[in-house]
């Protein structure tokens, strides 16, 4: 539903409340234009443990001003935590917390479930807001936060409307109150936040630690059964366009959610002014809507309004609901635009989510060079319906281009240098418009008949966002309510109240004496404590209780005025005062640990090995190598059953001589998908009706789903510490998987620090690198849009992407047509078993994707002569090395 649709008021209910508009602030002047722009809080780092750690972030000395200034202006901050944190960091991240405690941040966001459990140890009250980074898809998830202690839950961006509102649905009828918080706006990454490990696979740069090197962006070759598939220009297949919750808002807000984050801390000032102006004046739009049902659009005032939002009376000066829409989603795709699209709120449509022609930033889509003839460029202007593709189904109604104006030609290329420059002159004629440019700034050469123009860059739209946020004096006013009180002899007494509930009281030093004429009315009373230019406030209504006709001289009232305005700024700045426990620390967190067994003892103990196969030909060889452990992930969960008849018919008993224990059977764990969504249980029911020995736990709903039996805690729970460890042995899992992100370094500081049985780590796999709802199968190789009509390319094709360098990543599917972008080399950890068998380190995992069962042998039976102590780990590594279709490299353990 768009904000023009005449049921845009119908779809808002009565009882819904106002959410806060949350945006980002990665340097001081990004945190002005935002408060001045009407944000209601704002999210920021600090140098440390947050994701996006190329922002210019603050300092925790900025802190007390930082805070002072944003509960002055009546906003919030939330400082991200949102990184992974590795044991030895520890300390410093509780030093970092007594600090934002102290500071009076408003709320940490948080991705680590061992950050969760410190920040409640160290305050009960200080509130902790779940990063999307913890993948929260379900109602389960957000127990599951709930019960680390979090306030509020940032849903993963995949969320639908639907999600959204099935997740609300099932939180009430547990009798759950959590707010929920989405993004609405900005960049869309094409996997699980949280669950993209591509920059730690292919660069040594974790995502969870703040240092994505955004491989989604770069172009793919797509192959299907070994053979290249003709794309022609869309190479970027894992670049999905930017999110734009605009259109949607209406039905966004209807969901009940507390809180639209607009993302960017990477972003300009100019993004963040554009972005929290366009989405402030939408949401208060939308809000207005439900108390006065037939006013859907308004008319509001210029950039120099400071912040004051006004309604013109006479419906003639009212915008048309194009016009409004069109400018919106104009400064929209000035801000910053690889296209805009309302993302997975409207559901899945892989053929829109990813256009796969760039995956950078373009701007504003002019039309298609037709002419080139001595230095004029001559351009057709798009058509509604062209426009519309290319700009995400809005419409402008003007050409809006003028000279000073930059832009760029888009040959197909992004990859390569592009030409672009200023406009010096435009000339429009009908359909079509002719542009020059200065002498020798262009190399016309360059430029074909059949480019794409894009507007990259509008000087003038961003000296007006500049001087929404320029200079000290506020722009942005927020509303409070005065009462007057008074009778003759006795002071005035006015009283303010801002919308956070702050109450300041002042009185006159002047009795009031009664007025023979021009008494101090209503009217005169509003008339001069409105007088609030420079300040953060604006008057929202006043009440008057003097019944008397008395008087006060005008100096006295505007001394009153400039009181509560001084005395409510200096309550509003004074900074929250949260519990903080003085003596708590970290370490009491950590788990009790057995004195050390000798060194005799442990070479009792032998390793086991824990083979992952992902077919029933690499189950049928590795049950020829005698593993005592194997882990089925398949695509189609109902084949687990078919996994279990296999493995027990191995070693039937019965067939051996009575004096002879019959042999056991290998222990077989099945895992579900990844991810789970609203009404997917029934998935969970066919892993669970396999009947297998136990189940792999990726989610929060595994551990809910299969409770009480036996089970085993993935990489994907981020395991990167001790008291996460802790946390979820204490939820019954016998194992937890060490996460990814650890080199060898903080692996061994991880086991350290915990019980030596409760860790397996895997020593080979091709690391899982994209974990994403959008189908590359569905979007590339068929017309559909999602599972319900693209024939199920995913079950006739092998499909592998090849990357800049060459190398051919596997694609596969799961059950909930999510896909896998698994590394094409596999990596190994062999030169280190030796290192972790000294500390006692027992369980070791191989993980195979595409592998010949040939191949799966041979690489079992070398691991199992490794842990034999038979060959060296390095001997191993380059033995299959020289393989070359094996293509084994150091892991991240070696970074």
């Amino acid at each position: 539903m768009t904000l023009d649709s005449p049921l845009a008021a119908e779809a808002v209910s009565t009882s819904l409340h106002r959410p806060e508009l949350l945006a980002p602030a990665g340097n001081w002047e990004c945190a002005r234009a935002a408060v001045e722009n009407g944000a209601d809080a704002i999210y920021f780092g600090l140098e440390r443990f947050n994701a996006r750690m190329r922002a210019e972030n603050f300092t925790e000395a900025d802190l007390p001003d930082l805070m002072a200034f944003l509960h002055r202006r009546g906003v919030k901050g939330y400082i991200t935590l949102n990184t992974l944190v590795f044991p030895q960091e520890l300390a410093e991240a509780e030093q970092y917390l007594r600090t934002m405690i102290t500071a009076g941040v408003d709320a940490a966001i948080v991705q680590d479930v061992g950050i969760c459990r410190l920040i409640r140890h160290l305050s009960p009250d200080f509130p902790i807001h779940a990063s999307t980074q913890m993948t929260v898809t379900s109602a389960a998830g957000v127990e599951f936060v709930r019960s680390l202690g979090c306030q509020l839950v940032v849903l993963a961006r995949e969320c639908s409307l639907k999600d959204i509102s099935k997740i609300q649905q099932q939180l009430g009828q547990q009798g759950i109150a959590l707010p929920l918080e989405v993004f609405v706006h900005g960049a869309l990454c094409v996997a699980y936040s949280g669950q993209c490990l591509t920059s730690e696979a292919l660069g040594g740069r974790s995502a969870n630690r703040g240092e994505c090197a955004q491989a989604c962006r770069m172009p793919y070759d797509l192959f299907a059964d070994g053979k290249p598939v003709n794309l022609g220009d869309r190479k970027y297949l894992l670049s999905p366009q930017d999110l734009s919750g605009l259109d949607v808002l209406p039905d966004l807000i209807k969901t009940g959610v507390a809180s639209l984050k607009i993302e960017g801390r990477l972003k300009s000032p100019e993004y963040v002014a554009n972005v929290t102006r366009v989405y402030r004046q939408a949401l208060d739009q939308v809000m207005e809507a439900k108390e006065h049902p037939s006013l859907v659009m308004r008319h509001w005032s210029s950039a120099k309004d400071k912040g004051q939002r006004t309604k013109d009376k006479a419906a003639s000066k009212l915008q048309t609901p194009n016009s409004k829409i069109a400018t919106s989603q104009y400064q929209l795709e000035m801000a910053f635009s690889r296209g805009l699209y309302s993302g997975w709120f409207r559901g899945i449509n892989n053929q829109e989510l990813v256009h796969a022609r760039f995956g950078k930033k373009r701007g504003f889509y002019l039309g298609e060079v037709i002419h080139i003839k001595n230095g004029e460029i001559t351009i057709r202007l798009p058509d509604s319906e062209t426009r519309s593709i290319q700009n995400s189904n809005f419409k402008i109604q003007n050409f809006p281009i003028k000279p000073g104006d930059g832009v760029v030609f888009d040959n197909g290329h992004p990859e390569a240098e592009e030409e672009g420059g200023r406009v010096y002159s435009v000339e429009q004629r009908g359909n079509t418009a002719i542009l020059t440019f200065g002498r020798g700034s262009l190399n016309l050469r360059r430029i074909q008949v059949g480019d794409r123009v894009w507007k990259t860059s509008d000087p003038e739209l961003d000296r007006q966002l500049r001087q929404t946020f320029a200079g000290e004096t506020p722009k942005f006013q927020r509303p409070i309510q005065i009462a007057i009180h008074g009778t003759v002899g006795e002071p005035l007494i006015a009283i303010a109240r801002d919308e956070l509930g702050h109450v300041v009281q002042v009185e006159s030093n002047l009795p009031l004496v009664a007025a023979h004429n021009q008494p101090l009315t209503t009217e005169r009373l509003t008339e001069q404590f409105s007088r609030l230019g420079n300040t953060p406030f604006r008057l929202d209504c006043l009440t008057n209780h003097i019944s008397d006709a008395v008087l006060l001289p005008v100096s006295e009232l505007n001394r009153l005025r400039r009181d509560l305005v001084s005395q409510l700024e200096a309550l509003r700045s004074q900074p929250k005062r949260w519990q903080l426990r003085s003596h708590a620390t970290y370490t009491d967190l950590l788990p009790a640990i057995d004195l050390p067994e000798s060194s005799s003892e442990k070479s009792l103990t032998n390793p086991q090995m824990i083979v992952l196969v992902r077919n029933l030909n690499q189950l049928q060889a590795a049950l020829q190598t005698n593993v005592t452990t194997l882990y089925c992930e398949f695509e189609d969960p109902r084949i687990y059953k078919t996994a279990v008849q296999l493995v027990q018919s191995q070693h039937p008993f019965g067939k051996t001589p009575s004096r002879i224990p019959a042999p056991r059977s290998p222990l077989l764990f099945v895992a579900p998908p990844r991810i789970t969504k609203p009404n997917e249980q029934w998935i969970l029911q066919q892993v669970l009706d396999s009947q297998a020995d136990g189940y792999l736990v990726r989610n929060y709903d595994h551990l809910q789903f299969f409770a009480g039996k036996r089970c085993i805690g993935d990489f994907s729970l981020n395991v990167a510490n001790p008291l996460t460890a802790n946390y979820f042995k204490q939820l019954g899992l016998e194992r937890l998987t060490a996460s990814y992100d650890l080199n060898i370094q903080q692996l061994e500081d991880l086991l350290k620090q915990c019980p030596e049985q409760w860790f397996e780590v895997t020593i080979h796999q091709h690391i899982p690198m994209f974990h994403m709802e959008h189908c590359v199968f569905c979007a590339f190789l068929s017309e559909g849009t999602d599972y319900t009509n693209c024939g199920r390319p995913c079950e006739k094709y092998e499909v592998t992407l090849r990357d800049r360098v060459g190398t051919q990543h596997i694609l596969h599917a799961d059950a909930g047509c999510r896909n896998t972008v698994f590394n094409g080399v596999a990596q190994t950890g062999a030169e280190y078993v030796q290192r972790l068998l000294e500390l006692g380190q027992r369980n070791f995992r191989l993980e195979f994707v595409n592998e010949t069962p040939e191949q799966v042998i041979q690489i079992i039976q070398r691991y199992q002569q490794l842990l034999q102590g038979q060959i060296t780990g390095t001997q191993l590594w380059r033995e299959l090395h020289l393989h070359s279709q094996l293509g084994v490299t150091r892991g991240p353990l070696d970074r």
